[in-house]
């Protein structure tokens, strides 16, 4: 990757800070550096590690040409999220998610479509010929369409990838997703369980500066993804005119990801960091509650 991350900008931007210690979720424990004042404080070297990961796994999915879906509702997710969104040129929900959203895919669909015949309506003329009480109730029925799925009006078919700020609030998302086995990234806080995601993102998904840190550094790494996708074209077709058939694209050279500084110690954390984290299944978890329950018994 390209993209590096410096653990100071995420420092200066609140991405540490978690939830209070009485509502933390214990599988978070490998990402928690200390406690202070009752607050859980997040390792960002974790962070770092965990994001340059994420941003790697993004920007190979935006490179083969597919999309990944956005989900934000909490107030203030939404306009960083739809602002990085679009800049990336990907699909998100920050309203409220459908029920039935991935599920129910193609009843979403009709929906979607529904406001394209509203809009060829108003060009054909059909339009004009309803009565005054009928163009009001298309307007309505166009502009409530508009204001819950208008952002995923580009979006064909169901998403390669969803990318989700606060697991605990869009669980709904989260189970949809699971159950079509469609892959998760997602800041996650001290209070959420990250045995639900696939890739976790350690991080105060609360503070609209922390949030919009962690969104422009995945928004980065989708449009250079995509950036990626539009030379291997380019490449392709010059290729093709130049030879008049099909010449498989030179590979580029994939680039180290950087660690944060240059520091030694920096540099130490960092290795940690990006060692795998072995989390406990919830049989686990239950099995060992149970077990001290009958020590103390």
């Amino acid at each position: 990757m390209a993209n590096k991350v410096e653990v100071k900008e995420l420092l200066d931007a609140g991405v540490h800070f978690g939830h209070l210690t009485r509502r933390w979720n214990p599988n978070m424990a490998p990402y928690i550096y200390m406690e202070r004042n009752g607050i859980h404080i997040i390792n960002l070297y974790k962070s770092a590690a965990k994001m340059q990961e994420a941003g790697e796994a993004l920007a190979k999915i935006a490179a083969s040409g597919r999309k990944i879906l956005f989900v934000a509702t909490k107030k203030q997710a939404k306009e960083i999220v739809a602002e990085q969104a679009e800049r990336a040129n990907m699909p998100y929900i920050t309203e409220r998610w459908p029920g039935g959203m991935l599920t129910n895919f193609v009843t979403i669909r009709k929906a979607v479509k529904k406001m394209a015949s509203i809009d060829r309506m108003k060009k054909d003329g059909t339009y004009n010929t309803l009565s005054k009480k009928e163009r009001l109730q298309v307007d309505r029925l166009r502009a409530k369409l508009d204001k819950n799925l208008g952002s995923i009006a580009d979006m064909s078919r169901l998403p390669a990838a969803l990318f989700i700020v606060d697991i605990t609030r869009e669980h709904i998302a989260v189970k949809e997703a699971q159950k079509l086995n469609i892959p998760i990234f997602a800041m996650v806080d001290t209070n959420s369980d990250p045995r639900e995601v696939e890739y976790v993102i350690p991080s105060n998904d609360d503070a609209s500066k922390s949030i919009s840190k962690v969104m422009s550094y995945v928004a980065d790494s989708i449009i250079e993804g995509l950036s990626e996708r539009k030379a291997s074209k380019d490449s392709k077709k010059k290729d093709k005119d130049a030879s008049g058939e099909d010449k498989p694209a030179k590979k580029s050279k994939k680039e180290k990801a950087e660690v944060p500084s240059e520091d030694k110690s920096d540099k130490k954390a960092m290795k940690e960091a990006k060692k795998d984290v072995k989390l406990e299944s919830k049989q686990e978890t239950l099995e060992k509650a149970k077990s001290s329950n009958d020590e103390e018994e």
